[in-house]
């Protein structure tokens, strides 16, 4: 099957962005990408200490330049050079529903297992080739961004002088596992799931549609729906909340692409660099570190995140407070970001190693 359409993964919905050629990337888990191309916004002067962003599953760029970066935020562009290189998979960067020329090959059900290791060699190769950056301020993100930022620190300490993961582990856990495959068969048992063979997005939607409500059950905590946070969104309730917020979200997406991201978030985990041992893997970082979890996060609860921050030596647990849990990371709640911003600001303050 060749690559199909999606106006969804364009400029008109994600703002604009570059699409940066790396060449060939062999895969972790065999196999490769053979022009493996990465979608990448950047913000400020190439002159000021660079920044690295990780994007989360379904997530682009899109979100960091209208909640994260800016003026009055930690991540300004009149101090930093701040680069988000969107992942593998996102549908932005290449992806199974966009490989076509030297990698048609790997389109749609074809595409190759990922893993945040390959995302990290990918970026770390970008930076260097085409940005001229051997090391980072800051590598911060969410989520799957956590991810990402625990394997640069792992894999590169010597590059990472700060490192900030947002609601996300260094190893994930069963739990997440087993929502993360809920997820996919949510997708994948659609029949016009097709094998993965289908020639639109809208072949998939109810599958979709499926997804996105199983998102709502752990994507929000329990507090949000308790206290019908939503109504303070314009809904009236759960149902109207879905159908107009959530759905419509994942609904425009495809399914490969987040089955691509689904299958590298489970089986994301640090340890494999030192043959099982975790703490010996969160013991390689140098970096300055704040672990930083969402207080009602289901997916990545502060029990899990401050076990591993634990063994990150000299690094900080800062929690943030929002009753959306999880998806607190969209910024909604207005008192999201001055926790974010207030945490990074002191993290960059504080001397990086």
């Amino acid at each position: 099957m060749s690559a199909i359409e999606n106006p969804f993964y364009s400029p008109e919905f994600h703002g604009e962005y570059d699409l940066v050629s790396i060449g060939r990337l062999d895969l972790e888990e065999g196999g490769s990408i053979p022009d493996c191309h990465l979608a990448v916004a950047t913000f400020g002067s190439p002159q000021n200490p660079p920044i690295l962003v990780t994007t989360w599953y379904s997530g682009s760029h899109q979100i960091f330049r209208e909640q994260y970066i800016g003026e009055g935020h930690a991540l300004d562009p009149s101090r930093y050079f701040v680069v988000v290189v969107d992942q593998i998979g996102n549908g932005l960067s290449t992806s199974p529903h966009n490989a076509s020329g030297a990698n048609a090959d790997i389109a749609m059900s074809a595409f190759p297992h990922v893993r945040i290791g390959d995302d990290v060699v990918a970026q770390e190769r970008l930076l260097r080739e085409h940005f001229g950056i051997e090391r980072l301020e800051l590598v911060v993100g969410g989520s799957m961004g956590a991810q990402q930022t625990y394997e640069w620190a792992v894999r590169f300490p010597d590059k990472v002088r700060r490192a900030a993961p947002i609601a996300g582990t260094a190893q994930n856990t069963d739990h997440d596992f087993l929502f993360t495959r809920v997820l996919a068969e949510a997708i994948t048992t659609d029949p016009g799931f097709a094998g993965g063979e289908y020639t639109s997005n809208a072949d998939v939607v109810a599958g979709l549609e499926r997804h996105a409500r199983i998102w709502g059950v752990m994507g929000f905590s329990t507090e949000f729906w308790k206290q019908r946070v939503y109504t303070g969104l314009g809904f009236d309730d759960m149902d109207a909340f879905l159908a107009g917020f959530l759905q419509p979200y994942f609904t425009a997406m495809d399914p490969n692409d987040l089955l691509c991201m689904a299958w590298k978030w489970q089986r994301g985990d640090v340890a494999r660099h030192t043959g099982g041992d975790l703490a010996a893997a969160l013991g390689r970082i140098t970096a300055t570190t704040f672990v930083m979890p969402i207080s009602e996060d289901m997916f990545f609860p502060v029990r899990d995140c401050a076990a591993e921050q634990g063994l990150v030596k000299g690094s900080e647990l800062r929690v943030v407070d929002d009753v959306l849990g999880h998806l607190g990371l969209f910024a909604v709640n207005p008192d999201f970001m001055p926790q974010v911003d207030r945490h990074l600001r002191e993290l960059l303050e504080t001397p990086g190693r």
